[in-house]
């Protein structure tokens, strides 16, 4: 429930975060979604102290981006840098260490240290042409230091690659899927092969079999599926033919 009601209300997600540690108070995903929808309220001291809380049960630094965030919360950047460092980046996962470096150029620009807050964005995964799940935040927070340096024309250009990236993975599409029935009428003529009619069909004629309760989708809505099922595999953004494509991953 906090998981899907954090977008919409923040508050409300928090206290069913608040019910589930009343009862399962030692388990990290329990304090990690109490840390969660603090922080999705501004209340950063209590995230802070979850955040704190969860790593030390569950020994994990992949929350260290939202803690490095409510230090920033707090109005303590220097903090901020601090826990960044604290921190080997390269044992991270690409999501998480992608998350931190856009919360390290935060810090710095808290403190007014614009090219160094730019420099933080300087990492391998700043791909204009792929677009992976972390790509649009990425984008998105150099235009913003770009905008902050005076450099308009380049922060147009990744505000821009920020939202086609979004677009080609989906975010923000709240469309319907539409699924058809795969089966058919069967015909009553008992020489068509009805199964129904004594005569089985033979393997020649057989259709596919559709196990019971599946139903045909249309392939773009495969594709669509088998890409959230793989959050690492990019979209390309820019025209490239399969090949270079495969290079470019």
């Amino acid at each position: 429930m906090a998981a899907q009601l954090i977008d919409e209300d923040p508050e409300r997600a928090h206290q069913h975060a608040l019910a589930a540690s009343r009862r399962a108070g030692r388990v990290a995903v329990v304090r990690e979604s109490v840390a969660i929808t603090a922080y999705a309220m501004g209340d950063f001291a209590l995230a802070l102290r979850e955040l704190r809380t969860y790593r030390r049960i569950s020994g994990s630094d992949d929350q260290i981006a939202l803690i490095v965030d409510s230090e920033r919360g707090m109005g303590r950047p220097d903090r901020a840098l601090e826990e960044a460092r604290s921190v080997d980046r390269s044992a991270l996962p690409t999501p998480t260490r992608v998350a931190l470096a856009i919360a390290m150029s935060g810090a710095r620009l808290d403190r007014g240290e614009l090219e160094l807050a730019l420099g933080e964005l300087e990492i391998p995964e700043l791909n204009p042409d792929l677009a992976f799940e972390w790509s649009p935040a990425l984008f998105d927070a150099r235009a913003t230091v770009l905008e902050d340096l005076g450099r308009t024309d380049e922060a147009a250009f990744w505000r821009e690659r920020a939202e086609v990236a979004s677009a080609a993975l989906g975010h923000g599409d709240d469309d319907e899927m539409i699924i058809e029935d795969a089966y058919e009428d069967l015909p009553d003529d008992p020489q068509s092969g009805d199964p129904q009619s004594g005569d089985p069909q033979t393997d020649d004629d057989a259709a596919p079999a559709v196990p019971a309760g599946d139903s045909a989708v249309d392939d773009s809505v495969v594709e669509e599926q088998r890409a959230e099922a793989d959050p690492a595999g990019p979209a390309v953004l820019a025209s490239e033919d399969a090949e270079d494509a495969e290079r470019a991953e």
